[in-house]
């Protein structure tokens, strides 16, 4: 892996380590992460310190990686995913820096749905898929596809 520093109207990359043949689309703010081999990540999005992204997987466009996430290989990621690390946000503790970092991790092969929101402290299991649009408040079982708001079962 490269350490990759590119500050550019189309693109700030900061103090990201990147594996061999990643793609960067134009118009991203990445800092302080790890992007694996053969992955590509789309336009407009956001990947945070301390995330990680596993090898050949595919962020599209819109989506937000905040810290504390982690992508194992070979993942799908639609268009305008959230990813949230802390499950009850308020002023005060963002201000003391006292807010509880809640990790997600996103197991091998899974696909996430555009628009889908993956809150904080969620597993989502090996080849399980989010439909798009849902809401994920609890871990998926590897193999499972979940639908809806909150997002619920169809298979296991």
């Amino acid at each position: 892996m490269e350490k990759l520093n590119i500050t550019e109207p189309k693109k700030n990359i900061n103090d990201v380590l990147v594996g061999q043949n990643v793609k960067i689309y134009d118009f991203v703010n990445l800092y302080g992460c790890e992007i694996g081999d053969g992955s590509q990540i789309g336009t407009f999005v956001e990947i945070q310190r301390g995330a990680k992204i596993g090898q050949r997987c595919r962020v599209q466009s819109h989506t937000f990686i905040c810290e504390g996430v982690t992508i194992e290989d070979e993942v799908f990621i639609g268009h305008g995913v959230m990813f949230i690390n802390d499950n009850h946000p308020n002023m005060e503790k963002t201000l003391n820096k006292t807010w509880e970092l809640k990790p997600v991790l996103i197991k091998a092969g899974a696909a996430i749905g555009s628009g889908a929101i993956i809150m904080g402290g969620i597993t989502i299991g090996e080849k399980a898929v989010i439909g798009a649009g849902a809401v994920v408040t609890k871990n998926v079982p590897a193999g499972a596809i979940v639908v809806g708001v909150p997002a619920k079962a169809l298979l296991k």
